[in-house]
This record gives C-alpha cells, structure tokens and sequence, in this order.
C-alpha cells in the first residue's frame, strides 16, 4: 500500500462497515460514516504506523478492491510475540471473489517471516459470515470477549487465534 491509496482504502473500510455490520450496528452510525473524514484518519495512520505495521492492498484489473492491516498484538500491555491482524476488508462489489483470502493468506506469510507464530483478530460477535471466514482458514475463538459502545448499544465481539502459517 502507499499514501496514495489512502482514498480508495478509506472508501473501501466505509463501504465495507456499511455493507457487513448492517443489522449488527446501529443503522444511524453506519449512514454517518464519512468517507472523507476516513481518508484523513488512513493517511494519518499509514504516515503514523509502528514498526512492524503492514498495510497491503489488492487490485483488480488495476484497481485497488481490498485492504488488510497487520502487526503487533494490542491485546495487552505485556508485549507477546503475537501478531494482530488489525483490519481485512473487501469493496462489497467484490466480495467472495478470493481477494479477502489473498490479503489474509500474504498478512499470514508476512507474519510467519517476521517470526510470528500465531495471529489473533477480533470479529463481532454476530458477523457469522466473517466468522465462518476465518474459521475456514484455520483460525478459532480463543474464548476472549468483549463489547465496545456504538451509540449507546454493546456491540459483542470474540476474539480468534490461529497460526500465521499458510495452508498449502
């Protein structure tokens, strides 16, 4: 990813919460999502990553249509040498197409030669699709749940873990 795919990447993200977490999400914060305040927050974070912050992006026929994040486990104040896949998302118009199982399968290469064994990613707790995503390519839930505030409601999600390596 570069500095200029910040704009498609933030479209993406925005596109792809408005499309997975309808009915799991309060409509009215979905409808206010806001594409250019988002491009603004991918810039800063791209410019701004930690060491060890991957942003990968996939492009069809030229395109850009996904983007992935990974990097060090934020899970707990005690460093491990976990990695935390931050953020998968694929433009609604290609979805199950393979894009989000290539972004995954090179942000688990790359981890795997970063020397991470494992990888942890949290997905609501409702997202059975996502949930059936990520199970399909290795990962379970590891038991750790927790809520996060979306306008006044507790919006559920479970943590996963699975190994960074790549299936053959």
């Amino acid at each position: 990813m570069s500095l200029a795919d910040c704009e498609r990447v933030a479209e993406i993200r925005i596109r792809g919460w408005q499309s997975a977490y309808a009915g799991l999400i309060p409509q009215s914060y979905l409808d206010g999502l806001d594409v250019t305040a988002e491009v603004s927050r991918r810039r800063a974070h791209f410019e701004q990553a930690g060491e060890g912050v991957v942003n990968l992006v996939a492009e069809w026929d030229g395109e850009v249509v996904g983007w992935a994040c990974h990097g060090p486990c934020r899970d707990s104040e005690v460093p491990t040498e976990d990695a935390e896949l931050y953020a998968i998302y694929v433009h609604p118009d290609r979805l199950s197409q393979g894009v989000g199982h290539a972004l995954l399968r090179e942000s688990k290469a790359r981890c795997t030669d970063a020397g991470h064994d494992r990888m942890l990613l949290w997905v609501l707790k409702e997202n059975a699709r996502a949930r059936r995503f990520y199970e399909r390519a290795g990962f379970t839930p590891d038991g750790t749940e927790e809520s996060w505030d979306v306008t006044g409601v507790s919006v559920p999600e479970v943590r996963y873990a699975g190994p960074s390596t790549v299936a053959p």
